[in-house]
């Protein structure tokens, strides 16, 4: 069995000088996995423009549920609620949602607009190309047992 050393592709060396002996790091799920997500985010960067995959969630969650509150927004993609407040206002400033008074007075529910939705409907098209493109060299089974696999680790 040969040595594997680790360039440029698979994150250590190969610009400054000769690429590095990998030690553990190939079996480690931790660093395959920041690996993945770095691709898949550089790749995400360029096809979707204006918007980070977590803006992306954001608005899908809203749009899913008509009149979330801010609270439970924050929960369900695990921010703080003042760091939320921040991201909720810039999109709000892009006129892609909108807060207004839910049930409880003293609570603002959430609503995409119609920018938001047109946007949000431009970057689903985008991501659906995305996703084939980072999944190209998958199976629809390997690519249905990778999701799984991911809910097992992140439920």
């Amino acid at each position: 069995m040969g040595t594997r050393t680790v360039g440029p592709r698979n994150g250590l060396g190969g610009r400054d000088g000769p690429a590095l002996e990998p030690g553990p790091l190939p079996s480690l799920i931790g660093y395959r996995l920041r690996l993945a997500q770095q691709a898949v985010f550089r790749d995400f960067s360029r096809s979707v423009q204006g918007l980070s995959p977590g803006r992306v969630g954001i608005l899908l969650l809203v749009c899913a549920n008509p009149g979330l509150t801010q609270s439970r927004l924050a929960q369900a993609v695990g921010r703080d609620r003042s760091t939320m407040v921040g991201v909720l206002d810039e999109l709000e400033a892009r006129g892609l949602l909108a807060r207004r008074k839910a049930g409880d007075r003293r609570m603002n529910g959430l609503w995409l607009t119609p920018r938001g939705r047109r946007q949000l409907a431009r970057a689903m098209r985008a991501i659906r190309a995305h996703e084939r493109r980072v999944t190209a060299r998958l199976s629809a089974a390997e690519r249905a047992e990778l999701l799984r696999l991911l809910a097992k680790i992140a439920p």
